[in-house]
């Protein structure tokens, strides 16, 4: 990660009625000494009751500005997904939106995105170097100290900010939150410690497992052992590359965007700035989409001139696929403002569809199909990497409601597949019930329907992604490249059914 110098953080103060004197500048250094005590997980050490001294009551000033702004909105950004529970895009969305986020510069706001996935990615690894240095918990009514905490952790020893700016901004964003106003000092001298001695802490520590929630972490040591279970949670917690499935010319558009080109026919770079500064964007040759995420749709074969349904279709990554290999598609979904980023997709890269907004419940297609993909809604654990907000957002009580969604939905699918055809069943979750288990039961209930394995070798995938059953399962650390940055994949489950043709 390129560090970020201090003259870059160094931002001019808004005017302040209150002055500035030598004494308030000593008086904070003093404050900044820690007490001592014992590890606690998940708590702050509370100085509410501290003595202030009369003859210090000026306070400094605080240092508004971009640099300022950049970091409340990364910690707003923390706490909503962490204590309050929403969608990262969404939150990020809001807070850029703002006066606040619409005056920030784009360097700026690409480091307040990068601050917060960073302290999602490594909350465990971050809370346990901060835990080191904190006391007994505070009260219920704390603002967003920990968010404070963890944000000025996250520059201090993984973004390599300078300590001052990490420090001394940290501080000014409590001070500038009425819960969290009385703990500045706290912070101060959290922060000091963290930066003198938490790269040797965080550096002593090892695994990743103390990032990923307890029930999910549990899941998958008993699906796929203790072993791979710890290289699940490290590779989900590195930030990704980019794939792009391209439309035609794959080797002429991996030298464009400076990558390579992957077995599985999917483009890979290390992508900085905007998506849509770059070359090919505008022109629609190609779109973002993860490398297991465009497998599904290659398992269909050749779908030239064949009649093909995309169900739960949005943003539209397959539906694309399978336009610019010649399927007719019909691509479906409940959602009318996800619909409308597919049919953005679809003009872009001048590729043509049906789009059809319904419940698959509900909707009645004219005529059967050759083949129907289903990408259902999932937990979505295997795209981490990519959407660490998951660590926070999804809980084990999410899986028997998904489960039975998808298996209704598997049902209905079913409903659409012509004798002979093929339907594709797939979801981006490491859950056994979200795919295997799936399967399983639908084959038992509908007996018409077999598994038509995959092949090692087919659309490029090697044979440790491929089940006993024949069925794909990729895994986050199942794709070593030279650097971290480089490696890994979203983890997929899919499986290819194929219906009893009519007996003649």
């Amino acid at each position: 990660m390129a560090k970020y110098e201090k003259n870059n953080e160094q931002r001019p103060r808004r005017p302040t009625a209150r002055p500035q004197n030598d004494k308030s500048k000593t008086d904070r250094t003093k404050s900044a000494q820690p007490r001592t005590g014992g590890p606690h997980k998940g708590s702050f050490r509370n100085r509410s009751d501290d003595k202030q001294d009369p003859k210090a009551a000026v306070k400094p000033a605080i240092a508004y500005g971009p640099a300022f702004d950049t970091r409340k909105i990364a910690v707003n950004i923390i706490h909503d997904v962490m204590v309050r529970g929403r969608a990262f895009d969404s939150v990020v969305a809001r807070e850029f939106s703002s006066p606040s986020g619409q005056a920030l510069e784009g360097r700026d706001r690409a480091l307040a995105r990068l601050i917060a996935v960073t302290v999602l990615r490594r909350h465990g690894d971050l809370a346990a170097v901060l835990n080191t240095f904190l006391g007994k918990p505070l009260s219920d009514d704390k603002g967003k100290i920990w968010p404070i905490l963890l944000s000025g952790a996250a520059q201090l020893l993984i973004l390599e900010v300078q300590p001052h700016a990490a420090i001394s901004l940290s501080v000014d964003v409590a001070r500038t939150d009425h819960s969290a106003e009385r703990f500045a000092k706290l912070v101060n001298a959290i922060l000091r410690r963290t930066s003198e001695t938490g790269g040797e802490i965080l550096a002593s520590l090892t695994g990743a497992a103390r990032n990923v929630p307890d029930w999910m972490l549990q899941s998958w040591i008993s699906e796929y052992g203790e072993e791979a279970a710890d290289d699940i949670a490290a590779a989900s917690i590195v930030e990704p590359a980019l794939d792009f499935s391209v439309k035609e010319n794959e080797a002429e558009w991996a030298e464009k965007l400076g990558g390579v080109i992957l077995p599985t026919g999917s483009v890979r770079a290390k992508i900085s700035g905007r998506i849509e500064d770059l070359s090919g964007f505008e022109d629609g040759a190609w779109w973002v989409q993860d490398a297991a995420a465009a497998l599904p749709a290659k398992l269909f074969g050749d779908v030239q001139g064949k009649r093909i349904a995309d169900l739960c279709a949005a943003p539209g990554g397959k539906t694309l696929q399978l336009a610019a290999r010649g399927a007719d598609v019909v691509a479906v979904d409940i959602s009318l403002t996800r619909l409308d980023r597919l049919k953005e997709n679809l003009t872009r890269t001048k590729l043509s569809a049906t789009s059809i907004s319904a419940d698959i419940f509900d909707w009645m297609p004219d005529e059967q199909f050759d083949g129907v993909l289903l990408d259902a809604p999932c937990s979505s654990t295997g795209t981490i990497r990519r959407h660490p907000d998951i660590l926070h957002l999804k809980r084990d009580s999410d899986l028997p409601v998904l489960a039975k969604l998808q298996a209704g939905l598997l049902r209905r699918a079913a409903d659409f597949i012509a004798p002979g055809g093929t339907l594709i069943f797939c979801t981006c979750s490491l859950q056994p019930e979200e795919g295997a288990i799936q399967i399983t039961k639908f084959l038992e209930r509908r007996p018409e329907f077999s598994r038509k394995p995959i092949s090692p070798g087919e659309a490029g995938i090697p044979a440790n992604w491929i089940s006993g059953d024949g069925d794909l399962r990729t895994l986050p650390h199942l794709f070593p490249a030279e650097t971290a940055e480089l490696s890994g994949i979203d983890g997929f489950f899919a499986a290819r059914l194929v219906r009893q043709p009519r007996s003649s």
